[in-house]
């Protein structure tokens, strides 16, 4: 699965909610787990494990039955969160890719017994997937409910490079994402949140903006651009946080 194939299958993705629980041919399930096991990191250094559970490992606050569940546990250090959903999006671009539906769950948990920290990290997020039982893909991005360009930055001509974040899914489809740019920096930020909204987005909008570098990275790379990533003081709009700053070059 190449760069190109994700970021295609960026603009007809769509979250499964429904899924035929008829298991996965083992060799499918194998070729999943080898790819997961070479995911791409934002930060090399923040130590990351999968783990795969059957469906009664799995707690879930919502009516959504998938045959198989994956889990995200992660050494907790600046930028996890945001590392967590950078890693798990190609995971679930690459199922889309393949034939395969998936659903981030976060309202979702392991078993109590399975909850424990594994080897000092900690659970981050669970991704359902398994064979779709409804329509896999969109057929086009008018059914995408998302926010319009301008919404997201304040530079008329950052559309073609932004397209694939805008259609980036986020929880509750949230989408709290900002991008500003300065010469070759483009400072990335997330909705202030207030005593309402923290206890409820505080840990997913910083997996929801981990997904969205993985489409910035991915449309960067699409245009023959790099995107190394750095953590510094920049200036973003009043009601915003800053998260990171993305470098973009020429590959």
């Amino acid at each position: 699965m190449n760069n190109l194939q994700l970021y295609e299958t960026i603009f007809k993705r769509k979250s499964i909610r429904k899924f035929d629980m008829a298991p996965l041919d083992t060799a499918v399930l194998t070729e999943i787990k080898n790819y997961a096991s070479g995911l791409k990191s934002m930060d090399e250094g923040i130590k990351h494990e999968l783990v795969y559970l059957n469906p009664g490992d799995v707690k879930n606050l919502f009516p959504i039955k998938a045959p198989y569940y994956v889990c995200c546990y992660s050494e907790k250090k600046e930028g996890y969160l945001m590392n967590a959903g950078f890693l798990m999006q190609q995971l679930d671009l690459y199922l889309s890719a393949n034939g395969i539906g998936s659903c981030w769950l976060g309202m979702a948990k392991p078993s109590k017994e399975l909850l424990e920290r594994k080897d000092g990290m900690e659970f981050v997020i669970i991704l359902a997937f398994g064979k779709a039982n409804e329509p896999l893909h969109r057929t086009d991005t008018s059914e995408f409910k998302r926010k319009n360009i301008a919404q997201i930055t304040d530079l008329t001509d950052m559309a073609e490079l932004l397209e694939p974040v805008r259609l980036a899914p986020s929880a509750s489809n949230s989408q709290p994402w900002y991008f500003s740019v300065t010469g070759d920096e483009i400072t990335v930020s997330r909705k202030s949140l207030n005593v309402i909204t923290a206890p409820i987005f505080s840990k997913f909008n910083q997996i929801d903006i981990g997904i969205a570098l993985l489409h910035l990275w991915l449309s960067l790379d699409h245009q023959g651009k790099t995107a190394p990533f750095e953590t510094k003081k920049a200036e973003v709009p009043k009601g915003y946080d800053y998260m990171i700053t993305v470098k973009t070059g020429s590959n």
